[in-house]
């Protein structure tokens, strides 16, 4: 199976039911076209990083999806450059490291969650090992 991940922006001129709406008519798109939605990842309102269409900022989605065959991919895209809803839209066809990337960040192995995790777990460690031979008179 072949792994692939669009990344769209969304017009952010829309309400929050047509945003929602257009990322759901893509996912149903790929599912049409045979495709398997591994992942839908919805990072939210974004700054751009130059004006597009006269517009500063954009909803980004990011669909994972696999496929046994990719000859669909272009008539894919076509729907997409049509959709006067999308901003901007790039599919990239993922190799086997960034297949594991991505299964790595959402197990929370890569990015914000391992740091917090990490955060987290050292507090701790520190108050259980304590040096041989020195005595803690707080306690």
């Amino acid at each position: 199976m072949r792994h692939y991940e669009v990344t769209f922006i969304v017009d952010p001129v829309l309400s929050g039911d047509e945003v929602k709406a257009t990322a759901e008519h893509i996912q149903k798109d790929l599912k049409h076209f045979g495709a398997s939605i591994l992942h839908v990842d919805e990072v939210g309102l974004r700054q751009l990083a130059y004006p597009i269409n006269k517009r500063s900022t954009g909803f980004y989605y990011c669909v994972e999806f696999g496929t046994l065959e990719a000859d669909w991919l272009a008539k894919f895209e076509l729907n997409m450059k049509r959709n006067e809803r999308l901003l901007r839209f790039l599919t990239v066809k993922l190799d086997k490291y960034g297949v594991k990337y991505n299964d790595d960040k959402r197990n929370g192995r890569i990015g914000s969650r391992a740091k917090k995790a990490v955060a987290e777990a050292a507090p701790a460690a520190e108050t259980a090992v304590s040096a041989p031979g020195v005595v803690d008179l707080d306690a």
